[in-house]
């Protein structure tokens, strides 16, 4: 009797390349890298083979941006559209320019519609022409009408291969089609209910199908409650209808209803990493904030809000200009100056991220605006009568004047709260012109604390008599 060897997962990740963190281990992208440095491809197959397709796309971004190719090139046999859809989006497009148009046509045929699309948009419009020519009439049909779509649409994000049956057959009938049709697609959950005109009036899971009798009709097993998806509707609604409603997939409709393609929720979780990813990235002013954009691009989109904000700090310069002579006079005010604009500047950037949050995900609509405003004024004088209280009490005894406290003090309550205020409206403003409010929020928030903080503290000074 022969005894079965069962790997735990440490050891079969020691043998795939991967840390227990399920990370490739540093000592095996260097064994990689010494392979491709010695020519031999054999080697570099060999390990490279072991890894899942998401493992070889974090391989290609993890090594030098020079040796992709040649990494390429050694694992062609098993660098497929999977490892391709997996890749981050500047390391791809770098790649796809050092394949053959050829190459990529085979890598986009073997793919669901909406991957094929990911790795074409972004080529030249030369090169996409000759990939396009290169595949099959309805791959090519497909994949053109989805670049017809604006970026970041349903239509970009839906693949064209789905079941969809009519609403007159029976649950047998249904059983049998999915049988006998071969060119259909092997990987579904769900199949939608169509009238004649093709437009969706329900789904159906396949669990239901398989425990259901071959004689009822597929009208009586199916859901008629769905959630239809324009095709022209912004991908971050769309994952926000998935989230809401707890969506596996959902079919996308277009101008006439008719089904033309469906989501399914592993696409979905990718938006909404990407765009909380984003969000984040555009209240620093960060553009892409990817590790693999190039540096030119990385320089046009931060240099931007750089300079924005060197604007924004020349006006609260500009302010404390106006108290120059009070400032000479009293150098406390220049030790304690920074420690109101500061904490200004935090409370204003807490309220705009759960603004800006709010907006995102719809939670903060016309409806509930002015409750929210209610919500962080309470929460900005709560916030600003503790630390107005801490730093008067410190300021009044650190510098021995009682008077001074008191103005920090006032000046740290008035600030709190207008950047509270500013955290709100700011955003809401932005929202209502049709601006993206995690683009510029932070520049002017920064701009209205600093400068409040500057002159509320420097004026009560002046009003209270601390300085002549």
């Amino acid at each position: 009797m022969t005894d079965t060897i069962v790997e735990t997962p440490e050891e079969e990740a020691e043998e795939t390349g991967l840390g227990e963190d399920d990370r490739l281990k540093p000592e095996f992208i260097e064994q990689v890298v010494a392979t491709l440095d010695d020519g031999n491809s054999d080697s570099t197959r060999d390990l490279v083979g072991r890894l899942h397709p998401a493992d070889i796309a974090d391989l290609f971004e993890q090594i030098d941006a020079d040796r992709r190719g040649d990494l390429a090139l050694a694992v062609a046999e098993i660098l497929d559209g999977e490892v391709l859809a997996e890749m981050n989006d500047f390391v791809r497009e770098r790649l796809v320019d050092e394949l053959e148009n050829a190459q990529v046509a085979d890598l986009a045929a073997a793919l669901d519609t909406d991957d094929a699309v990911a790795i074409i948009e972004d080529m030249e419009v030369e090169d996409q022409r000759e990939v396009l020519r290169a595949l099959e009439p309805d791959d090519r049909a497909a994949i053109e009408e989805a670049l017809g779509y604006p970026e970041e649409t349903a239509g970009r994000l839906m693949q064209r291969e789905l079941v969809a049956v009519h609403e007159n057959m029976t649950v047998g009938d249904v059983i049998d089609y999915l049988r006998d049709q071969t060119e259909l697609t092997t990987d579904f959950l769900e199949i939608f209910v169509v009238d004649p005109a093709h437009r969706p009036v329900g789904t159906c899971a396949l669990s239901w199908i398989l425990r259901t009798p071959r004689n009822f009709a597929i009208a009586d097993v199916m859901k008629r409650e769905q959630t239809l998806i324009p095709v022209d509707m912004d991908q971050e609604e769309v994952a926000l209808k998935f989230q809401k409603y707890g969506l596996v997939s959902a079919a996308v409709i277009d101008a006439s209803g008719r089904l033309v393609g469906m989501i399914t929720v592993d696409d979905i979780v990718d938006i909404i990493a990407e765009e909380a990813g984003e969000d984040i990235l555009r209240l620093s002013g960060a553009g892409e904030g990817d590790i693999n954009e190039p540096i030119g691009e990385a320089y046009s989109s931060r240099v931007r809000w750089l300079v924005a904000n060197l604007g924004t700090a020349l006006v609260a310069s500009g302010i404390i200009a106006l108290f120059g002579a009070a400032i000479e006079e009293m150098v406390a005010l220049a030790v304690l100056m920074p420690i109101v604009a500061s904490i200004g500047g935090n409370a204003g950037t807490q309220t705009m991220a759960v603004a800006v949050r709010a907006l995102a995900i719809n939670e903060l609509t016309r409806s509930n605006t002015w409750r929210t405003i209610r919500h962080e004024l309470a929460v900005a004088i709560l916030n600003g009568a503790t630390i107005a209280v801490l730093i008067g009490i410190g300021a009044g005894l650190v510098f021995s004047n009682p008077a001074l406290g008191g103005v920090i003090a006032v000046a740290m309550l008035v600030n709190i709260i207008v950047a509270g205020m500013a955290g709100v409206f700011v955003p809401v403003t932005l929202e209502r012109m049709g601006q993206d409010p995690a683009v510029a929020s932070s520049v002017f928030v920064t701009m209205i604390t600093d400068s409040m903080g500057f002159f509320a503290f420097l004026g009560l000074a002046v009003a209270a008599g601390l300085v002549g």
